[in-house]
């Protein structure tokens, strides 16, 4: 049996990988992370890593786990350390990463995770806990009803949400002089500081109008965060064990790429990003939007086109004729909503990410992406094809997505397989499939409940391309869907 990663088997690794620069006894905590998951490891605890590696010693992370006991089952043995393989076209380079300390799991022992965050060495909580966990409702505000929420509000002391934990440990540190922690989220969230912001005062003031006055005077700031993280897979693990001659229980797996791009609204101090490259701005709004419509908005059309065409991957499905065409035309429409005056460059973004969905070393699976669709195609299609109707243009693409979206939730447990992606609407919009309406109705259910365009002018027009986009979808497949938005009407 191969031995483990860990601090002892470090000076046994090849010269050909980078291991951690500093003495990882000397360093302290000062950030607490919350969703330590991959994308956290291939992105925020990298540049962490080299920020330590610097010289600064008290920036250390204690990883927390909200749900699942996985990462820090795989990790702990190895005293928190991983390996970052980043893959591109020239090949790959592996980096051990040693920013992450200790691994909590919130579920198993709510108490230790609070003695973390209430630890006056932390200063910074950084959030990468997806969109769906911030526990909104139809109308973007906190899901009062939501039962993690619930049970919250009726036992502080053993928070199961990220509102709990935070909110309990801020009346904590209140009640000992402890100075609050800036919260930083890093999630795919239009505004997604101002948006936890306004939750986390919405949750404090269920539990008391003092504490919502504290929390009120929180940082929370914004931030972008870029980077294509695939699943890690068996093979990788292989791989990586054959490289290093010990075993890495849950390497990452990432692409040369990376940005950061954070608002400066810190209350407590942070570590120094802008050495390691990152972005630290007045206004954090323009980069997110081109971000959010650009990339992830091509993301999710590459993954449910995809889907439908038979890819498994970003690079399979980009590399097929008639889908690349349609994120070309994607990208047309949607950066033509962009915000101008705001130093952007969308040319060249586009140009980069051309070459990052192109990169076949990364294994990126279109059912991945597809995750959570309900929850992310509001920020990534929906909000662009509005401005664009706004402005009285058209939003033909966009809406394909939308279709395709649709089209892939009915297939699964047929040409797809069950459970090939999740999303939290899957209950009902499976009752909607099984309904088995025309094109119209489906769509019109399906906008009611992810609250797509609510309240707005032109949901019935979006509701209309849609519907015509489905159709076509189920009557003839996704290469004729494509072909009709096609100028020579050819998929090919």
């Amino acid at each position: 049996m191969s031995q483990r990663l860990s601090d002892r088997t470090l000076a046994a690794l090849p010269s050909s990988v980078a291991t951690p620069g500093y003495d990882r006894a000397t360093i302290t905590p000062g950030i607490v992370h919350l969703g330590v998951g991959a994308f956290h490891r291939a992105h925020q605890a990298a540049y962490v890593d080299d920020c330590l590696a610097a010289g600064e010693k008290d920036w250390g992370i204690v990883g927390a786990s909200l749900q699942s006991a996985s990462t820090a089952q795989a990790l702990g043995p190895q005293g928190g350390l991983y390996t970052l393989a980043v893959r591109g076209s020239d090949g790959e380079r592996l980096r051990v990463v040693g920013s992450i300390g200790e691994i909590l799991v919130a579920p198993h022992g709510p108490a230790k995770l609070l003695d973390a965050l209430t630890d006056p060495r932390i200063r910074v909580v950084t959030l990468t806990i997806t969109e769906k966990a911030y526990l909104r409702d139809a109308a973007g505000d906190l899901d009062a009803s939501h039962p993690g929420i619930v049970a919250d509000l009726a036992d502080p002391a053993k928070p199961r949400t990220a509102h709990g934990f935070l909110v309990e440990a801020l009346a904590r540190r209140l009640a000992a002089g402890t100075k609050p922690f800036t919260i930083l989220s890093c999630d795919n969230l239009p505004s997604n500081g101002a948006t936890l912001h306004r939750l986390l005062r919405q949750f404090a003031t269920l539990r008391d109008a003092g504490l919502a006055k504290h929390v009120e005077g929180v940082s929370c700031p914004s931030s972008m965060v870029d980077r294509i993280v695939p699943a890690t897979t068996d093979a990788d693990r292989a791989r990586v064990l054959e490289a290093l001659g010990v075993e890495d229980a849950w390497p990452v797996m990432t692409e040369p790429f990376s940005q950061w791009v954070i608002e400066d609204k810190f209350s407590a101090g942070r570590p120094d990003w802008e050495r390691f490259g990152v972005q630290v701005v007045r206004d954090v709004s323009p980069f997110e939007e081109m971000k959010l419509r650009l990339l992830n908005g091509a993301h999710s059309s590459i993954a449910y086109l995809g889907l439908l065409a038979g890819h498994d991957t970003v690079a399979k499905s980009f590399g097929d004729p008639a889908i690349r065409r349609f994120v070309n035309a994607l990208w047309s429409e949607a950066g033509t909503a962009l915000p101008a005056g705001a130093g952007l460059d969308p040319k060249s973004y586009v140009a980069a990410l051309t070459e990052r969905f192109d990169n076949t070393a990364l294994a990126h699976r279109t059912a991945q992406i597809a995750n959570d669709g309900s929850q992310k195609l509001p920020q990534r299609i929906i909000g662009t094809a509005l401005d664009r109707l706004a402005a009285g243009a058209g939003a033909d693409h966009l809406m394909l997505t939308v279709a395709a979206w649709i089209r892939a939730a009915e297939l699964r447990g047929t040409k797809l397989p069950t459970g090939h992606f999740t999303d939290p609407l899957d209950a009902p919009m499976a009752k909607i499939a099984e309904a088995g309406n025309p094109a119209a109705s489906t769509v019109s259910a399906a906008f009611e409940l992810a609250g797509f365009a609510r309240d707005t002018a032109h949901r019935a027009a979006l509701e209309k391309l849609v519907s015509a986009h489905l159709d076509t979808l189920r009557k003839e497949g996704v290469a004729a869907a494509l072909a009709a938005l096609s100028p020579t009407g050819k998929s090919a």
